[in-house]
């Protein structure tokens, strides 16, 4: 059967989602399109495809554990020098997206894995293209904020393409949105250019 690169993030949702990879494609970076915009709980991961089964099974398990909540990106920032990256920084459900991060790779999972940076939730919006581009993704996203209430998270695999695709979405457990989250439409604004 072979290998395949799966990997696991919460989904920006509509018109979030889209609109932040225009604007990532209109910096620059080539792999826009190929990567819907998300909150990464899992890196590209290769797993042999006869595994898919566990992987999904050990996803319900962790998705049933869950509880929405909200989640709200607030400007900028950056990994540069380390990792040339911009993105779009996590102000609340950073600790929520940790949680489901360590039971995603849990040891005794069939993701298991070690990191090569400590987990650190974000939206990339611009990585691996000239710093004069990565510095105006900083700039014009400065003022970026966007809402909404997380209720679960899905697992894509990557193409030979190149490209992310869905396979499935896994919803929380809990069926309550917390109050303080948004449960009509997600708001988001960006500053006027």
């Amino acid at each position: 059967m072979g290998t395949v690169t799966i990997g696991v993030s919460i989904a920006v949702p509509e018109p979030h989602g889209s609109l932040l990879q225009e604007r990532r494609a209109g910096f620059g970076d080539p792999a826009a399109h190929g990567i819907p915009t998300h909150v990464t709980l899992l890196p590209p991961t290769e797993v042999d495809a006869s595994a898919l089964p566990a992987v999904e099974a050990h996803l319900i398990s962790v998705a049933a554990a869950g509880r929405p909540f909200p989640m709200r990106l607030s400007g900028t920032g950056t990994f540069r020098p380390l990792s040339p990256v911009v993105f779009v920084q996590v102000m609340a459900g950073g600790s929520a997206c940790s949680w489901l991060q360590e039971r995603v790779r849990d040891a005794s999972g069939p993701m298991a894995r070690e990191l090569q940076f400590p987990y650190h939730p974000h939206v990339t919006v611009a990585h691996g293209i000239s710093e004069e581009a990565m510095d105006r993704a900083y700039e014009e996203l400065s003022e970026y904020e966007a809402e909404w209430p997380c209720t679960g998270f899905a697992l894509y695999e990557q193409g030979t393409d190149g490209v992310w695709r869905k396979l499935r979405d896994f919803a929380f457990g809990g069926t309550v949105v917390p109050p303080q989250a948004p449960a009509t439409a997600a708001r988001g604004t960006l500053p006027a250019r």
